[in-house]
């Protein structure tokens, strides 16, 4: 999952240990979200979505793998039994 937590963070002038005391994490937990490497629990998008006064979708961009499909297939305008 991308994220612009990075660019939030030093737009508010917050250290990595400032806002993880804010969030009430680790400061490896801010790292490791900062590179991609954890996507938060729910809960813990929305704390940070909080904090930054903004919606979810402004801090975390969910990329799909490519490949993978959810949802119905279309349906054909000639035979909407396909």
């Amino acid at each position: 999952m991308k994220n612009k937590l990075k660019v939030f963070r030093a737009m508010h002038d917050l250290t990595q240990e400032n806002l993880a005391n804010k969030l009430k994490v680790t400061r490896s937990t801010i790292v490791s979200l900062e590179n991609g490497k954890y996507d938060p629990s729910i809960g813990l998008a929305f704390r940070i979505a909080r904090l930054f006064n903004v919606k979810i979708e402004d801090i975390f961009e969910y990329e799909e793998p490519a490949g993978e499909f959810h949802g119905l297939p279309p349906v054909s305008p000639n035979n909407p039994d396909v």
